[in-house]
């Protein structure tokens, strides 16, 4: 039998019987562990098996991982410590498997061909963090028992197997039989076959009591003269004597059971005669089953006591019965004793008290058994059996479906929307109960569906009836095997489902695109199927092939359009008619397609690299709103557009960029729409990039009167394609924004007397250079002039005639407000003879009538705190000469004299050698770029200027154009090419002497970037 070494209390959910290994019949062993909230369970515990030697054997074990945190570790072990891991092989097998899905692994254990060695104690242990589990089992030989079984009328193999032999009710042994020494003497294959014959219940106790029994050598003892048997068998309920002989009459004796000793009782009754002393036990039951021992002194023997359960007959057997559904079966059997364990089945299947969810009920009382069927159905006829370790019965019920009469079936309805529903049925028996169903599934009262019950009348009622209502429905009345059915027909008004997902970009309204097919289905319902009319406007849509067509099946109507065109655009209407109603459906389809080309592609302004293009939009738009526009441009004779961008611009104003100066371009304009690009515009009419010049540089103010004021300046930094046309000279009040020109037509010198100017108000000037792209940015003064006389800086002489006006205008700057101080030949001036008014900008120095005496040196210091500034002027006031001075005769001859006189002055010299004041620049500049070099001269007479390119003098080439605006020398140089490279020279000569400047110009080629774009 079974030995259960690891006994983890709460752990283990079933306990099996013994498993007995029949020759011939591999033997598997499933071992099941469930994962619990504290350890691994497992749920089939282990066994000790039979078998016979050469057959194969199987253990399975599975484990429920669901609540554990990791993977299962498992071990087999033989005995103690032999971890059978370490031996797999061909002998021994070791398996493992996971299901995802129950989340239970499997580990087998397989024993190939058994042999006696593989005897002896096994135990598997599983482990997952802090949890375990153990279970042991044994593998024991057994000898052929299937003689022991008979097969009815045939011979080894053939027939039924017939096990009532074993279920007989076996004679009591009688008393002189010693089971215990049956056992001592017996091989140990015997031992099975012994324990089932007298009834042993607990061989494996035995077994051990009989090894230490064996291994106790008999010693001589001085206090008995005959000591206690090894062991006694007894009958339950009967009466065994210990018995003892000592060797002093007088001894007192003790007896003690499993180390407790015994008190006289009514159960216990001991006795002495003489020398023997005697223990009776009465009426014995499992619990006298134990060790004794008998002490006398310091002496003592023991013995076994071991207590037999007679076989349990069955004394009243199981009655047949036929009952129909619903009725209560009870089946009963008697024993020959109280308390016996009985096993009840029904066919193959053991009925176990444990299931909670079964519906058999297991009742007991005394030696009376019964097996209870509460209501009974037809899967509950078969055949019952009941056994117990001594006999058999068995019982047939027959269940048989009830009769009974429908007086009145259910019909069938239609009802409309929100109306009630009410099938009705009649059957013969009041008390019969029953479900309703709806195609199929069992209908649950609710507020809107109610069932009742009402004597032989069942209803099912349905408030405000629903589409999903509608349905089979059928009334079966339980326990008997008829149904009632019928259908609820739902009068459903037609209604169209419009599902336009993906077209529809506003209510009813469905996008198209022109070429593209639509085909439009509508889903219809309606009870009975409704009629379908389509209308374009105020005609019908009634072709089936075509074009435009109309597709009309069971529930379904579709409007197809193939290859859209624009005239197909339009107002739409559905309508589905049948007696419970009409409904209407109003679609409008808008074709779309790409836009028309934009118009009127121009060009209104360019610049050095760029060009300002404006247009109108599509007439069209196709239908959808408008992105943006692409545009292109070529080269004037080219057929290579270049694309300007590459997302959709939104403006119809654009900047082109990234053109060559001087080149005619065209460029044409593409609108785009969420359809795609339309085609092209007319191109444009060629224009040219041509950019103004640069602002004119260095403007200064070279003379100031009472009403004039004389500007001068240097030409443009840069002057492009377009060259230089000439200069407008514009002025404007302080304080105001209104600009006046001060010239009608261009001037070509770089100098220019602003005339009729108010006296004594502060005026703004600037210059425009202008070509033929437009006019340059201006030049701009510093800060606004005064209109007064004023003395330029620059002269260190001031020359006035007596009884002239003196009023000198001296700007300077300075923060904070400098102090101004006027001295005359190193000494304070005295403002009684001049006037002297000071600003925040500049100083006034005013004489209303000039005389000799105010001729003189005059210095003006500005002084901020220890910084400080100066200026010298000479004022020279001259009048008529006077005669002339040390006049004497230096000789005579006949009548002429030769006179020797003094000048009253002596006239300044203005000759001058040519001196440059402005160099020449290097530059580098772009292939094909137009660009200008630059110098300043002076000198009187005026020089010759002579222009050289790497000391070669240019002559009269068209490609050159020299300029000499009031000194300023320029030389412009149109699209000049990597030849016109190297050194350029500039030389001014006249008789006093000669001067020269020289640059270098580097002409580079365009960046290839720049080229491809």
């Amino acid at each position: 039998m079974l030995s259960e070494r690891t006994e983890l209390t709460g752990l283990f959910l079933e306990k099996p019987e013994s498993v007995v290994a029949i020759t011939g019949i591999k033997t598997l062993l499933k071992l099941q562990i469930v994962g619990i909230k504290k350890q691994p369970s497992l749920k089939t515990r282990c066994v000790c098996v039979f078998f016979n030697t050469g057959k194969d054997v199987t253990f399975v074990v599975k484990v429920d991982s669901t609540n554990l945190t990791r993977k299962p570790t498992m071990k087999w072990l033989k005995g103690k410590w032999m971890d059978l891991g370490s031996k797999a092989g061909k002998h021994i097998q070791l398996k493992e498997s996971y299901d995802r899905n129950t989340k239970i692994y499997t580990y087998e254990m397989k024993i190939v061909k058994v042999v006696p060695g593989d005897a002896g104690g096994y135990r598997c242990e599983v482990s997952a963090k802090d949890k375990c589990d153990s279970c042991t089992f044994e593998i024991t030989g057994q000898a052929d028992i299937l003689s022991t079984f008979k097969r009815a009328g045939a011979g080894e193999d053939e027939g039924e197997l017939d096990f009532s032999a074993l279920l007989k009710a076996k004679p009591e042994p009688e008393l002189e039989i010693d089971v215990w020494e049956l056992l001592k003497n017996a091989h140990p294959s015997e031992y099975e076959k012994i324990a089932f014959q007298y009834g042993i219940t607990d061989l494996r106790g035995m077994l051990k009591r009989l090894k230490k029994m064996k291994a106790v050598e008999p010693k001589i003892s001085e206090a008995f003269l005959r000591r206690l048997e090894s062991a006694y068998s007894v009958n339950k309920g009967k009466k065994i004597v210990l018995s003892v002989e000592v060797t002093d009459p007088n001894a007192e004796i003790k007896w003690l059971k499993n180390g407790q000793e015994i008190k006289p009782s009514a159960k216990y009754i001991m006795e002495s005669d003489g020398n023997i002393r005697t223990l009776t036990i009465n009426k014995c039951s499992l619990a006298d089953d134990a060790a004794y021992e008998c002490v006398v002194g310091t002496d003592k023997c023991f013995t076994e006591v071991f207590v037999k359960e007679p076989p349990i007959t069955i004394t009243k057997l199981l009655d047949d019965y036929q009952v129909v559904v619903g009725e209560r079966v009870e089946f009963e059997i008697e024993v020959s004793e109280e308390g016996a364990h009985v096993i009840w089945m029904f066919e193959d299947q053991e009925l176990s008290r444990d299931d909670k969810s079964s519906k058999y009920r297991f009742k007991k009382d005394g030696k009376r058994h019964c097996l209870i069927i509460q209501e009974a159905t037809t899967e509950d006829s078969g055949m019952y059996f009941v056994y117990t370790n001594g006999g058999q019965s068995k019982g047939e019920l027959i269940v048989e479906e009830k009769e009974l009469e429908v007086l009145q079936s259910i019909a069938d309805l239609t009802v409309k929307s929100s109306e009630q529903a009410m099938f009705k049925c009649e059957v013969s028996d009041e008390k019969v109960t029953g479900k309703w169903f709806k195609d199929g599934k069992e209908v649950q009262a609710s507020k809107r569906i109610k069932i009742s019950h009402i004597g032989r009348f069942h209803r099912l009622t349905i408030d405000d009836v629903k589409p999903e209502d509608a349905g089979d429905y059928t009334f079966i009345p339980d326990g008997y095997a008829i149904s009632l059915s019928a259908k609820l027909n739902f009068l459903d008004p037609p209604k169209i489902h419009l599902d336009v997902a993906g077209n529809l970009v506003s209510q009813n309204t469905i996008i198209v695109v022109a070429g593209n097919k639509l085909r439009l289905d509508v889903e219809i319902t309606g009870e009975p199927a409704p009629t379908v009319c389509w209308m374009k406007g105020d005609k019908p849509v009634t072709d089936a092939e075509g074009r435009v067509r109309v597709e009309n099946r069971k529930d379904l109507s579709s409007l197809v359009i193939e290859g859209a065109e624009r005239e197909d655009e339009g107002n739409y209407t559905i309508t589905v008619t049948n007696p419970a109603g009409e409904d209407k459906a109003n679609l409008f389809i808008k074709i779309v397609d790409v836009p028309d080309p934009p118009e009127n592609v121009k060009c209104t302004g360019v610049g050095e690299d760029c060009a300002t293009i404006i247009w109108e939009p599509p007439k069209f738009d196709g239908g959808a709103p408008l992105k943006g526009y692409l545009m292109e441009r070529k080269k004037k004779g080219s057929s290579r557009w270049t694309k300007l961008n590459f997302d959709a611009y939104e403006n119809t104003t654009y900047e082109a960029k990234r053109m060559i100066e001087g080149i005619l371009y065209e460029i044409r304009v593409f609108a785009v729409n969420g359809i795609g690009i339309s085609a092209p515009s007319l191109n444009s009419k060629p224009f040219m990039p041509i950019a103004p010049t640069s602002e004119p540089t260095k403007l200064i103010v070279d003379d100031v009167t009472d009403t004039t004021c004389s500007l001068k300046w240097l030409a443009p930094e840069r002057i492009g394609a377009g060259g230089l046309d000439g200069y407008i000279i514009e002025f404007c009040k302080e304080g105001e924004t209104e600009w006046h020109p001060a010239n009608t037509d261009l001037i070509e010198r770089q100098s220019y007397v602003v005339r009729n100017l108010p006296t004594g108000e502060k005026m703004d000037f600037r210059v425009v250079a202008v070509n033929m792209a437009g006019r340059s940015p201006p030049a701009l003064l510093g800060q606004p002039v005064t209109v007064r006389e004023i003395m330029a800086l620059e002269s260190t002489k001031y020359i006035k005639k007596v009884g002239e006006k003196i009023n000198l205008v001296i700007p300077f700057q300075g923060k904070p407000r400098p102090v101004a101080t006027w001295l005359k030949d190193g000494q304070p001036v005295d403002e009684k003879k001049v006037g002297i008014r000071n600003s925040n900008i500049d100083s006034i120095l005013f004489i209303r009538s000039a005389e000799r005496e105010h001729s003189g040196k005059y210095t003006l210091s500005l002084k901020i705190e220890n910084m400080e500034d100066s200026a010298n002027i000479d004022i020279r006031i001259v009048d008529k000469p006077g005669p002339p001075t040390q006049v004497h005769v230096t000789d005579v001859w006949g009548f002429n004299a030769a006179l020797d006189k003094q000048s009253p002055y002596k006239e300044k010299d203005m000759t001058c050698a040519p001196k440059f004041t402005a160099p020449l620049v290097d530059r580098s500049v772009t292939i094909g770029y137009s660009t200008a070099i630059s110098c300043a001269v002076r000198g009187f007479p005026k020089p010759k200027i002579i222009w050289m390119k790497n000391k070669m003098i240019i002559d009269d080439n068209p490609k050159f154009l020299m300029q000499n605006n009031q000194g300023v020398l320029t030389l412009n140089i149109r699209k000049p090419s990597t030849f016109d490279s190297g050194k350029y020279s500039c030389k001014a000569v006249n008789e006093l002497g000669e001067d020269e400047v020289e640059c270098k110009l580097e002409i580079r080629a365009q960046d290839k970037t720049h080229i491809i774009q």
